[in-house]
């Protein structure tokens, strides 16, 4: 439209109509809203330079904790890009006015900031919590110190912010919200959770996405789904991420927990599939729960990883494996080894810790090096009494999955210096016999059991 040669060779009065009528159609094509920062490309959450950013993170509850700052330097230490954290606005928690000191902590620690109020979480049928437009008054109430924070932060306007009752609500409320929240400014990437406590079983999100995605004038929302139970099989998961890959919509999961017990989310196809998408994770998380199971760290303490978090931080598809450093910080790639180098004879200690039930079993292995010289990679053989069967591992590779089973390190854990340990694990069945393995070797040598 900018080049038209062919006006040269008309009158003076077709060239002012022209000129007219090209200033009309220019006016009325408007280029789309220029993004700032962190947005939406497709699927995708992209930087402000265009390079794909994949969340791979955990959820730090610090409206609770607010003095274990350190928690942020330990998340990125164990690998993680992106952190969510726990805010309130002063109807049922905190409220938050750290929110600059917060988004200095992620900055500081090279991680993507996701701020989420927790106060919406359940509204409906939890008669406590607030409403979407509570919890946009309160981003309102701390918009200076977010303004200007769109590459580093994402605005996740309220946790699990309707229960089961009346769940289709959702989507005139999660329109409202959005609606208010780019209308008084604000241009950073807007997350949305789901409804149903976040699991979305009535697919109130699923089915009204577009409508969702369609209310933001600047077309830079993400939506947010929270496996847990509802999703304890691989087909539950598939199909729910099928639906929007299929139709287009950029999803992420927000929160998700470990398969603890056969009912619960099986977070091992989570996992496989989030990375086989490009699909960014949030688990739930660091510590403090009031039920430790889906603690990643006993007491925030880093060197204390329960089996959730060596599993989330260090296992196949976990974060160190597959997390990327946003840009804007500097990227960074994880490295693997694969040469083997066996320790000397009789220089390795194993403790094998297990937590059964009525039909199947937790195992969690720490291999320490007690030799003087380091590993490069390692295979660690022991057989599983009869009746006993793995059905999902981290940390390493099981095979087979009954009888005599060898695990194989990881990419990240291969390296054991002396006096070093790492601890890997397994999930598996049993037919009445709960029965520890006897002995263990490691690259060929015994090792003492303890």
């Amino acid at each position: 439209m900018r080049s038209m040669p062919w006006l040269a060779s008309v009158g003076a009065a077709l060239v002012a109509v022209a000129v007219s009528l090209c200033t009309v159609m220019f006016t009325a094509i408007q280029p789309a809203h220029a993004a700032v920062g962190l947005h939406i490309s497709g699927t995708n959450i992209v930087e402000a330079n265009g390079q794909k950013f994949i969340m791979r993170g955990v959820n730090h509850p610090h409206v609770w904790y607010t003095n274990q700052t350190s928690s942020f330097a330990n998340i990125k230490a164990l690998g993680a890009n992106t952190v969510r954290v726990v805010l309130g606005s002063g109807k049922r928690w905190g409220p938050s006015t750290d929110v600059a000191n917060v988004i200095s902590l992620c900055k500081q620690n090279r991680l993507i900031c996701v701020l989420e109020v927790h106060d919406t979480t359940g509204y409906g049928e939890d008669g406590a919590a607030a409403t979407l437009d509570e919890a946009v008054n309160y981003w309102i109430s701390q918009k200076s110190a977010l303004v200007g924070q769109e590459s580093y932060v994402v605005i996740n306007i309220g946790n699990e912010p309707i229960g089961n009752t009346n769940a289709a609500q959702w989507t005139s409320a999660t329109t409202a919200a959005i609606q208010k929240m780019r209308g008084n400014g604000f241009e950073h990437l807007l997350m949305v959770d789901a409804p149903n406590w976040g699991q979305d079983w009535q697919y109130v999100m699923r089915d009204n996405a577009q409508t969702i995605l369609n209310a933001d004038s600047q077309h830079n929302t993400v939506l947010s789904i929270h496996m847990y139970a509802v999703f304890n099989s691989a087909a539950a998961i598939t199909d729910y991420l099928n639906r929007f890959q299929t139709n287009g919509w950029p999803l992420v999961i927000g929160e998700f927990g470990w398969r603890f017990s056969a009912s619960e989310v099986d977070h091992e196809t989570l996992l496989s599939e989030a990375a086989a998408r490009g699909l960014g994770y949030l688990g739930w998380s660091w510590s403090g729960n009031t039920d430790p199971i889906l603690d990643m760290a006993t007491g925030f303490d880093p060197n204390q990883l329960t089996t959730w978090g060596q599993r989330i931080f260090n296992g196949a598809n976990g974060i160190k494996a597959t997390a990327k450093q946003a840009t804007i910080y500097g990227g960074a790639t994880p490295t693997v080894t694969t040469t083997i180098t066996p320790p000397p004879s009789g220089s390795c200690r194993v403790a094998y810790v297990m937590n059964t039930w009525n039909t199947g079993f937790t195992a969690n292995i720490t291999i320490t090096n007690t030799g003087s010289s380091a590993t490069n990679g390692w295979r660690l053989v022991f057989s599983l009494p009869s009746g006993q069967t793995i059905t999902n591992g981290w940390s390493a590779s099981y095979a087979p999955t009954n009888g005599q089973v060898t695990a194989t390190n990881a990419g990240w854990n291969g390296n054991l210096a002396p006096g070093g340990s790492t601890t890997i694990g397994f999930q598996a069945t049993h037919t009445g016999n709960t029965a520890a393995p006897t002995s263990f070797t490691l690259n060929g040598a015994a090792c003492q059991v303890a």
